[in-house]
């Protein structure tokens, strides 16, 4: 299911350049670029919390956190980036969830686990992971139909 929905949001962004990345619908929206960049820091965030079971350092906080919280933050500094950079974080994160879900058997999935405060397992963290990013995938859709003709 990650994969899939994956396939189908690099599907929706595929051939856009540098200035549809970072279009801003209006004054308080988030850009496409910035929206892909979010999936990444979402998965990311999830693998220090689950995986590594501790919260981000300075370092990583301080590299993912426009990306987490978007707002103000992520327009001021996620812009100036080629599809190929999203790309590239996507994957590399991915990659990274992969490979740790091959370690662990499907009865890790049913851990218990708190999200957002409350008693969750694994399977629906991840769940999420991949709810968020369809998601966001729809609003990079909606935001693509509304990018200036050229």
């Amino acid at each position: 299911m990650m994969n899939y929905a994956r396939l189908t949001t690099l599907n929706a962004v595929t051939g856009l350049n540098v200035e549809q990345l970072d279009y801003l619908p209006n004054k308080e929206g988030n850009s496409i670029g910035a929206l892909l960049l979010h999936m990444a820091a979402v998965e990311f965030g999830f693998q220090i919390e689950l995986f590594d079971k501790r919260k981000p350092n300075k370092q990583e906080s301080e590299e993912w956190g426009a990306a987490y919280q978007l707002g103000d933050l992520g327009r001021n500094q996620i812009k100036g980036k080629p599809l190929e950079f999203y790309i590239e974080k996507l994957e590399k994160v991915r990659n990274r969830t992969l490979g740790e879900f091959k370690k662990r058997n499907d009865e890790w999935l049913y851990e218990e686990a708190i999200w957002d405060n409350n008693l969750s397992n694994n399977y629906f963290i991840w769940f999420h992971t991949f709810e968020d990013e369809i998601n966001h995938r729809g609003q990079m859709k909606i935001i693509r139909k509304m990018l200036p003709d050229k």
